[in-house]
């Protein structure tokens, strides 16, 4: 009975988000260095409730709600625990979307159901008969409304119609999204260390859309600062980083606030 009612507390917990736990000293045992987690691990921090994904590229993403976590996971038996501190340096990416093909979803603003493809595409559903053959008779039960807030996570397209339910076949789409990693295509970052004399490449090209990692092995505080200022990585403390993505085809210059001397290039393609 005592392990129900805590599963319930922590569900509770989990679903207010912003309210904090004080862990038992059992619980502050269990809390795992960074180098104790990786990519598709379920992290949380000491005070607060929240948990997060562990993404391929680095950063940390947010499940919204409890219904969201839930069509990922069954419980929260995998979770690890972060000295909040530790949690701090990784950065938030963006939230989690509904796992494909589990549910529909849809807003109190918007009479149209929908069905959920990669990354949170939406399909709209545009009739009971096809709702019926996707999801069975008790598909009105299979909805879930979103908060008009999370809605913006997800996409639609003019040709996300579903007009015949062969054209949406749910154990494919769930198939294509097994991890939230694959689902949001997330892939391992490009890195480029920072020593206290030089950047480790000064010249990188990537592709339109991923992710560069700035990692200070260096003694002191170094930056990356575009030349014409219009984006930086903040201080890096030494043994600390900063991600960031490069969604914009170009060249992006950059130098060292604390040491002008180091300098480099980002060719973007």
């Amino acid at each position: 009975m005592f392990q129900r009612l805590f599963f319930v507390f922590l569900i509770a917990l989990f679903i207010l988000g912003g309210n904090s736990i004080h862990p038992s000293s059992a619980l502050a045992e269990s809390t795992v260095a960074l180098t104790g987690v990786q990519s598709g691990d379920l992290i949380r921090g000491e005070s607060f409730s929240a948990v997060y994904y562990l993404g391929e590229d680095g950063f940390r993403y947010v499940f919204p709600n409890d219904k969201t976590y839930f069509t990922w996971y069954e419980n929260f038996d995998d979770v690890k625990w972060l000295s909040d501190a530790d949690l701090g340096t990784i950065q938030i990416g963006g939230n989690v979307t509904y796992r494909p093909g589990s549910k529909m979803i849809k807003i109190n603003s918007d009479p149209k159901t929908y069905a959920i493809g990669k990354n949170g595409s939406l399909h709209w559903i545009n009739s009971e008969e096809v709702a019926k053959t996707l999801y069975g008779n008790d598909w009105n039960q299979k909805i879930d409304d979103v908060p008009d807030g999370f809605f913006s996570n997800y996409s639609t397209s003019e040709n996300s119609t579903i007009e015949d339910a062969s054209t949406f076949d749910i154990t494919y789409v769930e198939s294509q999204s097994p991890t939230i990693n694959v689902d949001k295509s997330l892939e391992e970052p490009t890195v480029i260390t920072i020593s206290d004399s030089n950047y480790s490449s000064d010249l990188v090209t990537i592709q339109s859309g991923e992710v560069i990692r700035f990692e200070n092995k260096g003694t002191t505080k170094h930056t990356a600062t575009a030349d014409d200022l219009s984006w930086g990585t903040g201080t890096i403390e030494s043994g600390s980083g900063y991600n960031r993505y490069f969604n914009t085809k170009g060249t992006y210059t950059y130098f060292d606030s604390y040491n002008s001397n180091l300098t480099g290039t980002i060719i973007v393609e």
